[in-house]
């Protein structure tokens, strides 16, 4: 008796047809690009944290050539404070009003390192310190960095949810796998206009 061909077994065949109705229909893709999203995310909590963990050493400085800057420097502490109790996890980033809190923590962040920085013009000691300088030149570049970081996590939500949305994917999301979609970063409420800063 000749063993039959593995080809010939309707087994075989059920596998390839399961398998082209698989490749076919997004699921893949759908998973690779939320696995981009998260990553992306990733990539935004790592900048942020770099800048949390800049923070004291900056106050610090500070401290030593302004001390009567009480406000400024505690206002900058407990925005920090914030920023650590707001989490979002990567599974939550679907959730519109959990995405806005985390921005607005981190906005409060950023407006209050913007008043540290302009008070500091006030003080020639301070902007000459080779200590602040250096945080300065720190934290600059970690300000590009996270506004990289957040374009890049912006455009792998972009390709996830035009991937979800998209024939024939939205039906292999509709019936199989049911992801929501991803909120991206937006601007804050008043960021076209300039922060009015006062000494």
């Amino acid at each position: 008796m000749k063993p039959k061909k593995p080809f010939c077994s309707p087994f075989f065949w059920l596998v390839a047809i399961f398998s082209l109705l698989v490749s076919g229909c997004g699921y893949n893709e759908i998973q690779r690009n939320e696995e981009m999203v998260f990553a992306a995310w990733g990539d935004v909590e790592a900048t942020y944290q770099r800048r949390a963990d800049l923070i004291p050493n900056l106050v610090e400085t500070v401290k030593a050539y302004a001390a009567h800057e009480k406000e400024t420097l505690q206002a900058l502490t407990e925005a920090r404070s914030r920023v650590g109790q707001v989490q979002i996890s990567a599974q939550n980033l679907g959730d519109a009003a959990a995405v806005q809190k985390y921005v607005d923590a981190q906005g409060a962040m950023s407006s209050a390192l913007s008043r540290l920085l302009a008070i500091a013009e006030a003080y020639p000691d301070l902007k000459a310190s080779q200590n602040f300088r250096d945080l300065q030149h720190q934290l600059e570049g970690t300000e590009n960095r996270i506004n990289v970081a957040r374009q890049r996590y912006n455009e792998a939500v972009q390709e996830f949810n035009s991937s979800i949305r998209s024939f024939p994917n939205n039906l292999t999301n509709k019936f199989l796998l049911r992801l929501p979609r991803k909120e991206p970063f937006k601007a804050q409420a008043g960021a076209e206009q300039a922060p009015k800063v006062r000494f």
